[in-house]
């Protein structure tokens, strides 16, 4: 079967299109035949060498989060079914055509979203979920900020905190307006225009899905007592000065924060939004796209129909 396989650390250029042997379910885990693959930024930080940093092993199979057709059950499994449609993380593998995965991080598709839409949702919904309700304890009526309001994590981030009845500031491009506010964006703050930290002030919590100087002027617009959460950076005693307090977020695979997703799709409240399709072949395109941090959602990988 073909997979994308990296067997040294750099640039796209040690990204290969290899054919390795399918993998074989043990117990707890089941063969998935893979329909499409959600593109993150953590496939490149990999590439690059976090994955060494994370303690993975070269030859690497790149790609955390699938969606499939259950092939094949290992021992023990009865979570799921042969010949079900499922959506989930797993550690590596993703970008084959065919993965391995723990049962108990899968789930059933939303019975409304085809094989490419439901690429967008597990690790970017998953991350935001967590972000958001595990760590930053978001309730109604809460003010939140997301710093990237257009990109996989933060349009989910958006959706997700307006279904639970908080007022969102989203954070974009001037040329993402329209698109965030369709989102339920209350209120939009283009960067490239002015500092957002100018333009919002009296946030309890903040969503960081940027990093980098974003995430360190981000403590201006909070409260006193506020909270930041991060998925990107890797806080210091920085939110002391300013009276609040801030979470580095880390994501990790849960069949229960995507059933709740799904049960929100189902229902419409919340949509998965594309900005680009590729096949496997056209990997390193998808990781360029992703590294350059313009996408409009959520960039997914069409690998078997």
């Amino acid at each position: 079967m073909r997979a994308a396989v990296i067997r040294e650390y750099g640039s796209n250029d040690v990204v290969e299109i290899a054919e390795i042997e399918r993998p074989e379910p043990v117990a707890g885990e089941v063969l998935v035949k893979v329909h499409a693959a959600g593109v993150n930024p953590v496939d490149w930080k990999i590439r690059g060498g976090v994955g060494q940093r994370m303690g993975m092993t070269l030859p690497i199979h790149l790609g955390g989060e699938l969606v499939g057709t259950v092939e094949k059950l290992g021992s023990g499994v009865n979570t799921v079914q042969r010949g079900e449609t499922v959506f989930g993380m797993v550690n590596t593998g993703a970008f084959a055509e065919y993965a391995v995965a723990k049962a108990v991080n899968l789930v059933r598709t939303p019975d409304n979203l085809d094989f490419i839409h439901a690429a967008a949702l597990p690790l970017a919904g998953s991350t935001a979920w967590q972000a958001l309700f595990d760590e930053a304890g978001l309730t109604p009526g809460i003010r939140l900020l997301v710093t990237n309001g257009s990109g996989g994590v933060g349009s989910l981030a958006v959706q997700f905190a307006k279904a639970v009845g908080a007022h969102v500031t989203a954070v974009a491009s001037g040329r993402n307006e329209r698109f965030v506010r369709d989102l339920g964006a209350d209120d939009f703050i283009d960067y490239t225009s002015q500092p957002f930290e100018e333009a919002a002030g009296g946030i309890d919590i903040v969503l960081d899905t940027v990093g980098g100087e974003t995430f360190h002027r981000a403590f201006k617009t909070l409260k006193k007592g506020g909270r930041m959460v991060t998925v990107v950076a890797f806080p210091d005693d920085e939110a002391e000065r300013f009276g609040v307090s801030v979470k580095r977020s880390f994501t990790i695979p849960s069949g229960r924060n995507l059933t709740a997703i799904k049960e929100l799709v189902e229902v419409g409240k919340v949509v998965a939004h594309i900005d680009t399709v590729l096949p496997l072949a056209e990997i390193k395109q998808a990781l360029a796209l992703s590294e350059a941090g313009r996408a409009r959602g959520k960039i997914v990988l069409a690998i078997q129909g």
